[in-house]
């Protein structure tokens, strides 16, 4: 049974007389990467920040390390990476880190995490002058070092190019293979898609849906995506298809086939295509993406 590194029950935290988190449930395991989904305002914040001991919850359990968040016997343990990531201003990155590192007793895990994540290359350009993904990587380095059990990261990759994700999914990986417990709040979903081991979608403070991004998508519909010439006639592909296929043109050129994507439906669109003189690109076969799944589950929530 896996280990449960960090744990909300019935959790709810709320700012006057609006509820941010409204009875959430959550666990985040031991070696693997939980990712928490929603839409803006949907109490993920609230929540990373109360696993950090940063706000207090109006009621619920919340059990971190076995300990209380914010406690003296966890606090060295976790590493916490928020939106408002407090750094002095008047700083210089690679002195943070080295500096974080220091405190939490590993002044050596500093090193590798300033070239892994090229603080070095900022200089002695102070915090306030940094760019926002620079902050970023500065931010992320100070939550790492120290050998944490726990890591709580809101939107690590927010303002960092295609390199700096990369960099990012990397170490995330080298965390979870580590034993460590990681929970990562995203919008980018096709991130969460291929680092997390379990998702938590929430939507007006409560989950709506938690499992694996396979099983999140298992009983949705096989389907076969592709791009082709704008405005094909979607009405004769669908009847040249098997009983029971459905075809839309989700927008110009962006074709969308509902039913069996099996080899025979794959042949007949190409031969459908090839007949009309059209070269079908980007073909895409099987069931529905992590994206798709959350669309679908904060749409019936707010619905």
């Amino acid at each position: 049974m896996p280990i449960a590194a960090a744990l909300t029950r019935d959790l709810v935290i709320t700012y006057g007389a609006r509820r941010a988190v409204d009875g959430l449930d959550l666990a985040v395991n031991a070696a693997s990467v939980t990712a928490l989904l929603g839409p803006n305002g949907a109490g993920k914040s609230s929540t990373l920040a109360a696993l950090a001991g940063l706000i207090k919850p109006n009621s619920g359990t919340i059990r971190v390390l076995d300990g209380a968040p914010g406690g003296r016997q966890v606090r060295d343990r976790v590493g916490v990476m928020l939106q408002d990531d407090g750094l002095p201003p008047g700083a210089h990155g690679a002195e943070i880190v080295r500096h974080v590192a220091a405190l939490r007793g590993r002044a050596e895990s500093a090193e590798p995490l300033i070239e892994a994540l090229e603080l070095g290359g900022l200089g002695r350009t102070t915090i306030r002058r940094l760019s926002g993904g620079e902050r970023r990587r500065v931010s992320l380095a100070c939550a790492l070092v120290g050998s944490p059990h726990l890591v709580l990261l809101d939107e690590p990759t927010a303002g960092l190019d295609h390199d700096g994700r990369r960099v990012v999914a990397v170490l995330v990986n080298a965390l979870r293979d580590q034993g460590v417990a990681v929970l990562l709040s995203t919008h980018l979903l096709d991130e969460a898609e291929h680092l997390a081991d379990q998702v938590t979608v929430i939507a007006r403070g409560r989950a709506v849906a938690t499992g694996s991004v396979e099983s999140l998508t298992a009983d949705s519909e096989e389907r076969i995506d592709f791009t082709a010439s704008a405005h094909l006639d979607v009405a004769a592909l669908a009847r040249a298809l098997p009983d029971g296929c459905r075809v839309e043109e989700r927008s110009p050129g962006d074709y969308r086939l509902w039913g069996a994507a099996d080899p025979q439906t794959l042949a007949t669109v190409s031969a459908w295509c090839a007949q009309h003189g059209v070269t079908p690109t980007s073909i895409h076969a099987g069931r529905e993406s992590l994206a798709d799944a959350y669309q679908r589950l904060t749409s019936a929530e707010v619905a």
